[in-house]
């Protein structure tokens, strides 16, 4: 029985362009639409939803497992989800989202019951309980998170460990000799989440070789603690002259804090943080910031995986685990330190 990818291919188009000129999704020019039209009556692809699932064993749907932890910020995780649903509506996937808290029994259920072509995972933990279920499952896997072992699936992050040395080096080329870092909570480390202390080692290791005084803290991920948060690493290090962020809630909490504070970046404190620039926009934030990157890592996982699912990526072929280089974005909050205090 025909297939999308054999009607794409004989249209002389690319997948996700025969599935909306079928679909009228999104307007495509009457030649293509009518050489996918042809193509379609030259296979007799039947582009039914169940009768593709029972000829091709595929559902055109994908499993996303995402949680919204209470020790981390929402909004960020949106980001990720949006990344994953976007470019899946691209190449012709719905997706099934699970937010269950146990996520092995919600992996297992989606799993045995055939219900998907796949599985994104969000929210990786080091040593993440529904990995081994996933290996184990029929449909391929792919993570946006850096597990310790990634054996049997994809994985795409950010390079944190490279992010956390360009913080540093790019307050260090400006002449700072004393920086703070607030990280997520500490709750997400006890529980795994690897990209706060591989951003935090690196940060520290390369203040330790310029020698910088880094102070490392740990902020809530809520407010009103996560203001107290700031406040309180502020007037504990008075003589730092650069604020880095790794974390969402404490970088959406500092224009507050500084404007009580009577304090201005660059003039009085140089801001960098970690997060994307369509968060920056939500947020009005004006800090120069390392680009998470949540819509391309999303993008990435889903393209991935898309192609293990129509086998464009075969059997044999290794997983792959790939790091987005982290880009810092000028927003102009950077600057030499105040006079007297380099």
């Amino acid at each position: 029985m025909a297939t999308i990818g054999d009607v794409a291919r004989v249209a002389g188009v690319s997948r996700s362009t025969a599935s909306y000129a079928l679909s009228g999704k999104r307007a495509i020019s009457l030649d293509v639409r009518r050489r996918v039209e042809a193509a379609v009556r030259e296979l007799g692809y039947t582009p039914n939803a169940g009768a593709r699932a029972l000829a091709t064993s595929q559902t055109m749907v994908i499993g996303l497992l995402a949680q919204f932890l209470e020790d981390e910020f929402a909004p960020a995780m949106l980001q990720y989800m949006l990344g994953v649903s976007t470019t899946a509506r691209e190449l012709g996937y719905d997706i099934l989202l699970s937010t269950e808290e146990d996520g092995t029994r919600a992996l297992r259920r989606m799993t045995d019951s055939r219900m998907i072509d796949g599985v994104v995972l969000l929210n990786v933990a080091e040593n993440d309980e529904r990995l081994p279920i996933l290996r184990a499952a029929p449909q391929p896997g792919a993570l946006v998170g850096l597990p310790a072992d990634c054996r049997g699936v994809d994985v795409f992050d950010l390079d944190f460990e490279e992010a956390g040395r360009l913080m540093v080096d790019h307050l260090h080329r400006l002449g700072h000799r004393e920086l703070i870092l607030v990280s997520q909570p500490e709750h997400v480390v006890e529980r795994g989440g690897a990209y706060v202390w591989r951003l935090q080692n690196a940060a520290k290791e390369a203040a330790r070789v310029r020698g910088i005084t880094l102070h490392a803290v740990f902020g809530s991920s809520h407010q009103p603690e996560i203001g107290r948060d700031l406040n309180a690493v502020l007037d504990a290090h008075p003589g730092a002259t650069g604020l880095l962020l790794n974390n969402e809630a404490a970088a959406a909490a500092l224009p507050t804090v500084l404007h009580q504070r009577g304090l201005a970046a660059p003039q009085d404190l140089s801001v960098v943080g970690r997060y994307s620039d369509e968060f920056a926009r939500t947020f009005s934030l004006p800090y120069s910031s390392i680009e998470s990157a949540p819509d391309r890592l999303g993008g990435m996982a889903v393209r991935q995986l898309v192609r293990r699912i129509v086998g464009e990526a075969g059997p044999d072929e290794p997983h792959v685990v790939r790091f987005v280089s982290p880009e810092l974005v000028d927003r102009g909050s950077t600057g030499a330190p105040p006079a007297g205090r380099a």
